[in-house]
């Protein structure tokens, strides 16, 4: 049976995105009305949000936080508050602003609200370590625990990638300690293997993009259960040998946290083996000293005390500092064991373990990136090294088997088969995965004056017959009649003339011409020009809702993912005029079938437009039994970029 103690220090936690907007009402609820604001420099943006969300009640700031936080800055922070008459503190940044913010508490008992804008969860954590005349002292009270933190995930998304790797590490090492404190719990134990296994899946995919919103919020969320761990069991040997090299010699906080982490676990490992397998397990690597070690290499974080500055003479002084004050950890400190750990963290050394897949996976990626170097055009380098960077990461996040990944290349196989003049499998594809439709909001993104553009779609053929105004395209196939009437101007609203107009559609079961190896040539496409004024008028049919092709690969891939391969009725059009862009877009039916399920994600609002019942004369005195239709529309192109 397990015996144990667990305290909880309870604070007020809003997580979320956009989440600052809530600062007011956060310092109101408090009872307050005269902040102090913490800031800095390099973080110039996230203060101008909260400081226009604090609004009237922000009354001085202080700009001025450091490493460590010595005393004598938080003693001019401290005037600056006096001077205001400040009765809340808010701290926007990392755990220098939150550091100097509990400093400011624990003198003052005002109440804090703390913005981190990094991982290094000192945020709730009830611990507070300063420095004085060349030593950090820690100390731990309730009185320093801040009153609410507020997480907002937007506050992470610049934050860039070498200080995301080192402040996730900073993260990693509060729940990897926790693990093997002495006061470790079922509760801490649960959020610390929580918060190891976010980290390990959130920061190779953050290398990968950076921005990834959903991998910016895991790591956040595990930045908080790691510091709440922090904050309920003491910490050993990791954080002593850091706050020593901190303190002591002016080591970057986030950085050492990263050089030391492996070599500290490698020291304790003998004395717990068990709690370093399940940290290997939660990480996905068989040894979790070097496991963590490949991790930082991979994603080119720091592995040497000396590349952050540390001499080499030093090194004995530092575990000397270190092993002269007794604490909690499960094995023995001597002198020289740390004298060692220091010498291999110092030269960078992978701990003792099994080269990890991932590390040889990373290996393997950097070498293929490289091989691109000497590519003479800088976009295909460019592309070609995030496209690797992306399909390794896929494959390792998914553990992708070689039976899975012979499937896919058959499945690629198959799909460049099935490609033909008059039949294109890979636009096929593209579009259903969305990707066509993502290139042409990257690509063609428009202003209010002009018209949408949308996907080319598989069915579209080169030179299409010439068609005079007033012609039919359907040439005689059944379908309700359709008048097509369109203007084409320019954003200023002048018509724009000879413009080349291409159209096609679908007939009314669905298919394409191309589709249909017994009509004899093109059916249902045609082109027009425009006229003076820059007008053209045709007719064909009512376009209908249609499947795409269904026996080929594509259809196979959305029959096992049960999703219905219908596309909205829609009628294709391209225009090419000097001196504009060329449009492709497509204009939907109102009130047609799968307008919010279009199987290639290409409807738009904006292209959704009356196709009106009409009945009785025709424009130009053509003689219809029954309903015809008319669309009438104006495309507005976009003047060629100057």
């Amino acid at each position: 049976m397990r015996t144990f103690v667990y305290t909880s220090h309870p604070a007020r936690v809003v997580f979320g995105a956009g989440t600052v907007g809530r600062l007011g009402e956060e310092v109101e609820r408090l009872g307050c009305s005269r902040v102090l604001l913490l800031s800095s420099g390099p973080l110039a943006a996230a203060s101008a949000r909260v400081r226009q969300a604090l609004g009237g009640l922000l009354v001085a700031e202080f700009g001025g936080a450091a490493m460590h936080t010595p005393v004598e800055v938080t003693q001019r922070a401290l005037d600056v508050l006096k001077e205001a008459a400040a009765d809340c503190i808010v701290a926007v940044g990392g755990g220098s602003t939150t550091g100097l913010s509990k400093a400011l508490a624990l003198r003052t008992g005002l109440p804090q609200v703390i913005l981190p804008t990094t991982y290094a969860g000192s945020e709730v954590t009830p611990v507070l370590g300063e420095t004085r005349d060349g030593r950090k002292v820690t100390r731990s009270s309730p009185d320093i625990l801040p009153e609410t933190v507020v997480y907002d995930i937007d506050f992470t998304l610049t934050l860039p990638l070498p200080l995301t790797v080192t402040s996730g590490v900073n993260a990693l090492a509060h729940a990897v300690e926790a693990l093997y404190s002495a006061d470790a719990n079922p509760i801490t134990d649960g959020q610390a293997l929580d918060a190891i296994s976010r980290i390990a899946r959130a920061l190779p995919r953050l290398a990968a993009d950076p921005a990834d919103q959903e991998a910016r919020a895991d790591l956040l969320h595990a930045a908080w259960l790691a510091g709440t761990c922090l904050a309920t069991v003491g910490m050993g040997l990791h954080h002593k040998l850091c706050h020593t090299l901190g303190g002591s010699f002016g080591l970057p906080h986030a950085e050492t946290h990263t050089v030391v982490l492996p070599h500290a676990m490698a020291y304790n490992a003998p004395a717990v083996p068990g709690v370093m397998r399940r940290i290997a397990d939660a990480l996905g690597v068989p040894d979790a000293p070097s496991g963590v070690y490949d991790l930082v290499a991979s994603l080119g974080g720091p592995t040497s005390l000396r590349d952050l500055g540390m001499p080499e003479s030093a090194l004995p002084r530092a575990a000397e500092l270190a092993a002269s004050t007794p604490y909690p950890n499960p094995r023995e400190l001597t002198r020289e064991g740390i004298a060692e750990l220091l010498a291999g963290a110092w030269h960078g050394r992978r701990p003792e373990g099994p080269p990890s897949t991932q590390a040889r996976l990373a290996r393997l990626t950097e070498r293929v990136v490289a091989s691109f170097e000497q590519a003479s055009d800088p976009r295909v380098r460019t592309l070609l090294s995030d496209l690797v960077r992306h399909l390794h990461t896929f494959v390792a996040a998914n553990d992708v088997t070689e039976d899975e990944w012979q499937y896919a290349i058959d499945f690629l196989t198959r799909t460049g088969q099935m490609c033909s003049p008059t039949r294109q499998e890979f636009v096929l594809l593209s579009d259903t995965l969305g990707v066509s439709s993502a290139v042409d909001l990257l690509t063609n993104s428009r202003t209010p004056d002009t018209t949408p553009s949308a996907v080319l779609g598989p069915f579209y053929v080169e030179g299409p017959p010439e068609t005079a105004h007033g012609g039919d395209i359907s040439a005689g196939l059944p379908g309700v009649p359709l008048w097509v009437d369109a203007r084409v101007t320019d954003t200023a609203g002048e018509p724009v003339k000879d413009a080349v107009v291409d159209v096609w559609q679908s007939n009314a079961d669905g298919f394409y011409d191309v589709q249909l190896p017994e009509l004899d040539g093109p059916v249902l496409r045609g082109r027009l020009r425009t006229d003076a004024e820059g007008r053209i008028a045709f007719w064909s049919i009512l376009p209908s809702e249609y499947p795409i092709p269904g026996d080929g690969p594509v259809g196979q891939m959305l029959d096992a993912i049960g999703r219905h391969p219908y596309r909205a009725p829609h009628l294709h059009f391209m225009f090419d005029a000097p001196g504009h862009r060329r449009l492709i877009t497509q204009l939907f039916v109102s009130g047609g079938a799968y307008m919010d399920s279009d199987t290639v994600f290409g409807v738009k609002d904006e292209l959704i437009v009356d196709f009106a019942p009409q009945a009785g004369p025709t424009p130009d005195g053509r003689q219809v039994d029954g309903e015809w239709r008319r669309l009438e529309y104006t495309f507005r192109l976009a003047p060629l970029a100057g």
